[in-house]
């Protein structure tokens, strides 16, 4: 084997050409490979960085983010989300869990200071958890200490937990920060201790990772009235336990439904209605939480596996062009096999040989890979994750690790036998007495089955990756440029959190106010509307509707619809347009009936033909059900970043100087929170340099505690919303280009070799009288015949693909006939070109000289 090795280094080394382009062919299919790998790896199969993460189990098997009122969730009655009221009541009856922890579904905007300081406030997020929640993971601190039960209870003095993360990267590692007192949105907190490095929390997800960890209980300090703590049906928590050895998940999860069911059953008088008739359908399932709350695999799961697809391919491709190059080398170099096998070299002996050597080009390949794997792993995440809320982290590490390594040798190992075991057995198989005699000498090519059925194969794959590509694309496309219902050119979003700053309900207003006066004084500012959130922004509030004069609808009747607080001018700054009644005015005031704006999907669901205008309704009970009045209805805007293939929901919106006096108090804390306007949409044509700093500017003058995260152009805003449409598309093109430039260089050199071998009989064609149109044509004819082939086996499974990605796929059918007939054309463009030189070469064959050589 070492003598194998030496020879196969020799020889490798004598053929620089050869040698550089299987080892770069190889470095791009394995490192592509390898990429999607890394990512699959972190998102899909890696645990949590905890202690025994196998013995923990999660309490629900959905990820709703972050906020669910009610004693039923969602049409198909699972629970996922938990009250505070229902974690105590699992934790305490279920001592089949030897800790069960409770952390926040989503994020907590925070506003950070050191004690003492005159800083501005640094933003950071926030997770809520229970005080056994670092017990329950094992988890050990850098430095300092975690917290305990005793830290989340009433009363307690307030404690955090600071990431090592932001330990590091904020605080330059300070050790003074433990046991310093800190400013969390206007509430003193003391940091306690730092999470052990690489501990990023129970949930992987691509926005909101938390910085600051703090007990459950300080929700009702900083959220103050709109705290959902008390409220039994506020489900805001996600649920994780370490499971006692030996106890069966089945059994536990059977136990857990009941526990629901009775503590269902004690809330049936607080129930609405509809609840009542739905809770005892309820359920929730069991699930392994060893990855934690898994948003981020919910989300990328399926294109990550579309990716993985594709990069195989690709791989495939590679492996089919080196198996070309290596059939082709080894032909080539007959005549010395054959002197090999007639001084007594058995095949084994041969096949042995070519293995070592193809394997050798694999590992070189494999690790010069990995470089592109790393590179293609960073391209991936900024695709991904090009535009995040603040201070947006993904715990992603591009740097392979050692399963990524593992799997990385395995690709490189498996595919030098791939494309080595053919050509090698081939070459083996050589008649010592034929080669001999004369191994080039060729008639008809009838030898060079393997290499055309190759280029066959790669064709075909190319085919389907290319159109994979195209669809794709033109899916990105439509998603783009889909009619929204609003105006984003020369429209700009400034994120802004006024609850940092602790303003009371009854100062919002004015303040908004004292916004739209001051940013209307920048230059080239044409109008302003501050808003709850702003269309395709990511948020959504929702409500069941309950229209005046009707009955309570059924209890599985959909009645849900978003809504969003705005300032007035809000339609006319985003370009909405109105087709009945009219829009919010400096008329809606506090002291005037309470109003509201629908859109066409609202005012059809409910009221149908009829016209809208001057009719009551109200949220999810019947006695609000005359609370707004309507007053005008526009346009339908596409506002929710998500269910693009369904029709727009219905929507309305409500003046932010009213506010309705709810007898619930959780309906009254909800439109608290409703006033603190997180969205400012901002109308400068033309695009005038430098909006950002004016913007800062102008708001630090009304007030310079007032947080402002940034100000993005809302055509980068609607365009982040594609990020994973944009990175698989991306990504599938990139793949789909590689492959048809493999395809194209493994044409060329079947050809090419074709030409060398069949040197003698071009020369005798043309000594008859051949002319070099026809030899071309002769070439041409053979090239566009495997093209052919591999074009008609392509078609049909480029088809079958489109239909196993159609869930990816908006606006354009799996066999969309341009996108087909695009990949048949550029195949068929890049196949003229690889055949074109060896055609040409042919017909410049001199007839005296082939025949001499002969």
């Amino acid at each position: 084997m070492l003598a194998d090795l030496r020879d196969a280094i020799r020889q490798l080394r004598k053929s620089p050409g050869f040698t550089a382009t299987a080892i770069i062919t190889l470095a791009f299919g394995i490192g592509a490979t390898t990429a999607i790998f890394t990512l699959v790896h972190q998102v899909m199969l890696k645990s949590l960085p905890v202690t025994k993460p196998d013995e923990l189990w999660r309490i629900g098997d959905k990820d709703r983010c972050c906020n669910w009122g009610g004693y039923n969730q969602g049409d198909d009655a699972d629970f996922s989300l938990f009250s505070w009221e229902a974690y105590r009541v699992f934790r305490e009856h279920t001592p089949e869990f030897t800790d069960l922890a409770a952390l926040q579904a989503g994020n907590a905007p925070l506003g950070v200071r050191r004690a003492g300081s005159q800083a501005q406030v640094d933003t950071r997020n926030g997770e809520y958890v229970s005080g056994n929640f670092f017990r329950t993971f094992g988890v050990q601190p850098w430095i300092g200490r975690l917290m305990t039960d005793e830290d989340d209870r009433e009363g307690a003095p307030s404690v955090a937990v600071m990431s090592y993360r932001i330990w590091k990267e904020k605080y330059g590692s300070d050790p003074s920060v433990v046991g310093a007192s800190y400013q969390i949105n206007g509430n003193s907190f003391t940091v306690i201790g730092v999470a052990a490095p690489g501990f990023f929390g129970a949930k992987l997800a691509g926005w909101g990772m938390p910085d600051f960890w703090l007990p459950l209980t300080s929700e009702l300090l900083i959220d103050g009235a709109t705290s959902r703590l008390k409220r039994p049906n506020g489900n805001f928590l996600d649920l994780i336990g370490r499971v006692r050895p030996g106890v069966n998940p089945k059994s536990l999860e059977a136990k857990l439904k009941v526990e629901l069911h009775d503590w269902l059953a004690s809330h049936v008088p607080d129930m609405e209605p509809g609840e009542r008739q739905l809770w005892q359908q309820q359920t929730l399932h069991l699930v392994p939480g060893d990855a934690g709350v898994t948003s981020m695999r919910d989300q990328y799961k399926d294109g990550l596996k579309l990716l993985l697809v594709a990069a195989g391919c690709v791989l495939l491709v590679a492996c089919g062009n080196l198996a070309n190059l290596m059939l082709a080398r080894g032909l080539k170099d007959r005549q010395q096999t054959s002197v090999r096998v007639a001084l007594g070299a058995s095949r084994r002996r041969l096949v042995r040989k070519a293995l070592v050597e193809s394997l050798l080009l694999a590992v070189i390949g494999g690790i010069l890979g990995i470089g592109v794997a790393y590179a293609g792993t960073r391209l991936i995440l900024y695709l991904a994750f090009q535009i995040g809320g603040p201070n947006n982290f993904v715990p992603i590490n591009p740097t392979p690790s050692w399963p990524v390594l593992l799997f990385t040798l395995a690709m490189s190992l498996l595919t030098g036998v791939i494309f080595g075991i053919v050509p090698a057995w081939m070459t083996s198989h050589a008649d010592p007495i034929e080669a001999l005699r004369g191994a080039n000498r060729s008639v008809g090519g009838n030898r060079s089955w393997a290499q055309r059925s190759l280029v066959i194969g790669q064709v075909a794959m190319s085919m389907v990756l290319l159109s994979a590509a195209a669809l794709l694309g033109r899916s990105l496309r439509n998603l783009q440029h889909q009619n929204f219902g609003f105006e984003t050119e020369s429209r700009y979003i400034a994120w802004i959190n006024p609850m940092l700053t602790n303003y009371k309900p009854e100062q919002l207003e004015p303040m908004f106010r004292k916004i739209d006066d001051r940013l209307m004084q920048i230059p080239g500012v044409r109008m302003v509307a501050p808003a709850l959130y702003a269309p395709m922004t990511g948020d959504s509030w929702n409500d069941g509707i309950r229209i005046a004069g009707r009955p309570e609808p059924g209890a599985k009747e959909d009645t849900g619809a978003s809504w969003s607080r705005v300032m007035p001018g809000f339609f006319d700054t985003i370009g909405a347009k109105m087709v009945m009644g009219r829009p919010i005015t400096e008329d809606d005031t506090a002291t005037t009936r309470k109003i509201a704006v629908i859109n066409e999907a609202f005012a059809k669901k409910f009221f149908k033909d009829k016209n809208p205008i001057g009719e009551h309704f109200g949220p999810d009970k019947i006695k609000y059900a005359t609370t707004f009045e309507i007053v005008g209805v526009t346009k339908n805007i596409r506002y929710l970043t998500y269910g693009y293939k369904e029709p727009v929901r219905p929507m309305f919106w409500l003046p932010e100087a009213q506010t309705v006096q709810y007898d619930d108090t959780a309906y009254l804390a909800g439109e608290t929170w409703s006033h603190y306007l997180y969205n400012i949409v901002i109308w400068a044509p033309g695009n005038p340099p430098g909006i950002e700093e004016r913007v800062r500017k102008a708001l630090g003058e009304i007030d310079p505690n007032l947080v402002l995260y940034g100000v993005d152009p809302y055509t980068q805003v609607v365009s982040a919303d594609f990020q994973q449409e944009n990175m698989i598309a991306t990504l599938t093109t990139l793949f789909g280009v590689l492959g048809l430039l493999l395809a194209a260089v493994g044409l060329y050199g079947v050809m090419a070799y074709s030409v060398e071998q069949r040197t003698g009989e071009i020369g005798i064609r043309m000594a008859l009288g051949a002319d070099r149109s026809r030899v071309v044509r002769m070439v041409l004819r053979g090239a566009f015949l495997q093209v052919g082939i591999g074009l008609a086996l392509g078609l049909p499974a480029a088809i079958g693909a489109g239909k196993l990605m159609k869930d990816q796929l908006f606006g354009v059918k799996p066999w969309d006939p341009v996108m087909l007939i695009f990949a048949t054309v550029l195949l068929a463009l890049a196949a003229v070109l690889a055949s074109v030189i060896p055609a040409r070469r042919a017909a410049g064959v001199e007839p005296m000289v082939a025949l001499r050589n002969e």
